[in-house]
């Protein structure tokens, strides 16, 4: 272990120093803090040589020595409804029990650097019954310093029973030295709950995005998430949606757009735990220049659950030769009364459907720009607030640099 530590000194230092800061937490989080970052020192980052890491090279994140910096996060919305309560993690940790989530039983290494360093973060809770009509808007701004810095931002949403709520959660910066965004958001999901979540990830082309999400449901309640990603260097998302409560319905649907050098993978676990549980999965790549792509979905049910219907397509678009996507569908099913379909597919735009608008007058750049639309609308569409979604329709035009 202390060679190991040895090549991560700077993060034995950084590690050090904060024990004696008032943000190291209480007892509870200082025992879990020190318990991820001795588990982070004895695997050290992933290699390609894991399975779970083989096509998403972090050897740069490795060789950088990253200095810690406070994440910046904002909630935007002025006037909440009553049963809602928006507090830091600090401010929650002073009159509430441990915030434990699943995120602290997690063996991901840059989950487990985010429990080892985050100082803050938004603690959102909605009561029972509950129906919040605007979306919660929470947005993170990764601002280069002058040498590489690590941010740690970290959300935990409890709704309660029979509530109702839409969350926003932004991801942006700027370009300069670059940065490493470790951040991780946990949903609790009340019975008959309803979550609706929209991620917008638009950093900067020198900053490294590597999330994780972790979603637990109860008894018949609705969790749907669209991911939309624009930006970095290198983007990984990691999301976990445990289906622990009969009846859950869980969608997860994303939209990755990646241009240059850059490489976007995402990795996806949904867990029938339960009987009675529908899920649906729908992710979509656009990839240009000699940009990579990686899917892996991956939907475990469990001998208990029996009724499971789980669908998951997976859909990548190569606009340049250099392009490269790899998809992999796993499926692990312990039970037999079950419905679960997977599909995968791979190509550039399609000829015939191009020839089709051309003789009709349409330019080829004008007839490129629209069938672009259509293979992203799939997933645009799911995002029920028109500012939103009209604001990411203009973000991908600009990103692939299409005429309007």
């Amino acid at each position: 272990m202390s060679q190991v530590a040895e090549r991560h000194g700077t993060f034995v230092d950084a590690f050090e120093a904060f024990r004696t800061s008032s943000g190291f937490g209480p007892e509870w989080l200082r025992t879990a803090r020190a318990a991820a970052f001795g588990r982070f020192l004895e695997q050290g980052f992933p290699t390609t040589r894991d399975e779970e890491w083989k096509f998403t090279n972090v050897a740069p994140i490795a060789q950088i020595e990253w200095q810690g910096a406070a994440a910046q996060i904002s909630v935007i919305n002025r006037d909440l409804p009553d049963g809602v309560t928006i507090s830091t993690l600090r401010e929650a940790w002073a009159t509430q029990p441990a915030l434990e989530g699943p995120s602290l039983k997690s063996d991901h290494p840059f989950v487990l650097l985010n429990t080892a360093f985050f100082e803050d973060g938004f603690f959102i809770h909605i009561a029972p019954k509950t129906v919040v009509t605007d979306p919660i808007h929470l947005v993170c701004v990764a601002e280069p310093g002058d040498a590489p810095v690590m941010i740690a931002p970290r959300i935990f949403v409890v709704v309660g029973e029979q509530a109702q709520v839409s969350i926003v959660e932004r991801y942006q910066g700027r370009d300069g030295q670059p940065v490493l965004t470790t951040a991780v958001t946990e949903f609790l999901v009340g019975p008959g709950a309803v979550v609706d979540h929209v991620k917008v990830q638009q950093e900067a082309s020198s900053t490294f995005h590597m999330a994780s999400m972790f979603v637990h449901q109860h008894r018949a309640s609705t969790f749907a998430s669209r991911a939309v990603t624009f930006g970095g260097r290198v983007a990984r998302n990691d999301i976990t949606a445990t289906l622990a409560g009969e009846g859950a319905e869980c969608t997860l649907n994303g939209l990755y757009v990646a241009d240059g050098d850059t490489l976007v993978d995402t990795h996806t676990t949904i867990d029938h735990a339960q009987p009675h549980c529908p899920s649906h999965e729908v992710y979509k790549g656009i990839l240009t220049g000699k940009a990579k792509g990686v899917f892996n979905g991956k939907i475990i049910v469990r001998p208990d659950a029996q009724k499971t219907d789980a669908k998951q397509t997976n859909k990548a678009l190569l606009l340049s030769g250099d392009a490269t996507i790899n998809t992999k569908p796993q499926l692990e099913i312990f039970a037999d009364d079950v419905k679960c379909t997977h599909g995968a597919t791979v190509g550039q735009l399609d000829d015939t459907q191009l020839f089709y608008l051309r003789a009709r007058g349409i330019a080829l750049a004008d007839a490129r720009n629209i069938l672009i639309h259509a293979f992203a609308s799939d997933v645009l569409n799911g995002i029920r607030h028109d500012a939103i979604r009209e604001e990411l329709e203009v973000a991908l035009v600009q990103k692939l640099h299409l005429p309007e």
